[in-house]
């Protein structure tokens, strides 16, 4: 299991540096990083709509 999860995590991580590589090259440097920040924060956005629970703190001491 952890092979496959080893594959995946580095199929995952040689995409997003293909993709990176591309959007710097065909938008520049200061709007990819510009876009990559904007698209950051719009998933957290998003992840803390969908997923209400996760913005509560955990008690770490019951």
């Amino acid at each position: 299991m952890r092979g496959r999860v080893a594959a995946v995590h580095s199929l995952f991580i040689g995409a997003s540096n293909e993709l990176g590589e591309f959007e710097s090259g065909h938008c520049g440097a200061v709007r990819s990083g510009a876009g990559g920040g904007a698209g950051t924060l719009l998933v957290s956005a998003l992840w803390a709509i969908i997923f209400p629970e996760l913005r509560k703190p955990a008690r770490l001491v019951d």
